[in-house]
This record gives structure tokens, C-alpha cells and sequence, in this order.
């Protein structure tokens, strides 16, 4: 894992960096807004209209904004089950692309090759037991 690291921190290529940390940007912006403007209002729904970022309490002269620490707290969960996902695909596609290229390298076995050659070795076989 330390090798790995120091490979990619010395030789990694900035370019590359530099474009998925504006991916990242964009990607996190898309997600911000899928939470905030679609999935947190259907929760509210679901609770008979309860805005998180509305709930308080107050103690004396004190309120405390424990909504915003909830509404938070879920759009962490919320992108980061996102994320999750979207690198699983990515993984999944990556997995696909590797077969597909494993069998490009590797020529169509022909069962006749496959057959000689267990003659081949069985041959093999008697001629030492003899």
C-alpha cells in the first residue's frame, strides 16, 4: 500500500488529478442538489411535512439548530451512498472492459489442438512407464 502511495503521490500525472478533482466538484454539486431540492423535500412528505433545517430548541435565551446538524448529517449519507455507487459501477464497467479485452488476447482454443495434445501427453506417459 505504501508503494502504491508513493507511486501515485511522485509519478502520478497532475492533469489527471486536476481534471477528477473538477469532476469531483461537478459530480458533488449534482448530488448537493439532488438532496437538497428532491430527496430531502420527499422525506419531508414522508414526515407530514417536517423541515429538518426548522427544527430547534430553545433553552432560555438559547436555540439550538439541532435541524442543520440533521439535514447534514443526511446529505453526507446521502452522497456518500452516491459516490459508493457511482465508483461500484465504475469498477463493474472496468471489470466488463478487462474480460473483453482478456478474450481479445487469448486465441480461440480449438478442441482438436486440445485433443492431440491429451494424446500427445498420454504418449508421453507410456514411453517413461516403459
Amino acid at each position: 500500500m505504501w508503494k502504491d502511495f508513493k507511486e501515485f503521490a511522485f509519478k502520478g500525472n497532475v492533469l489527471d488529478l486536476a481534471v477528477a478533482v473538477v469532476i469531483g466538484a461537478a459530480f458533488g454539486k449534482i448530488v448537493s442538489s439532488l438532496v437538497e431540492n428532491i430527496i430531502t423535500p420527499l422525506v419531508g412528505l414522508l414526515l407530514n411535512g417536517v423541515k429538518f433545517t426548522s427544527l430547534s430548541f430553545k433553552y432560555k435565551e438559547t436555540e439550538i439548530l439541532y435541524g442543520n446538524f440533521l439535514q447534514s448529517v443526511f446529505d453526507f449519507l446521502v452522497i456518500a451512498f452516491s459516490i459508493f455507487i457511482f465508483i461500484r459501477l465504475l469498477s463493474k464497467f472496468k471489470r466488463k472492459a478487462d474480460v473483453v479485452e482478456a478474450t481479445k488476447e487469448a486465441p480461440p482454443v480449438d478442441s482438436k489442438e486440445v485433443l492431440l495434445e491429451e494424446i500427445r501427453d498420454l504418449l508421453k506417459k507410456q514411453n517413461n512407464l516403459s
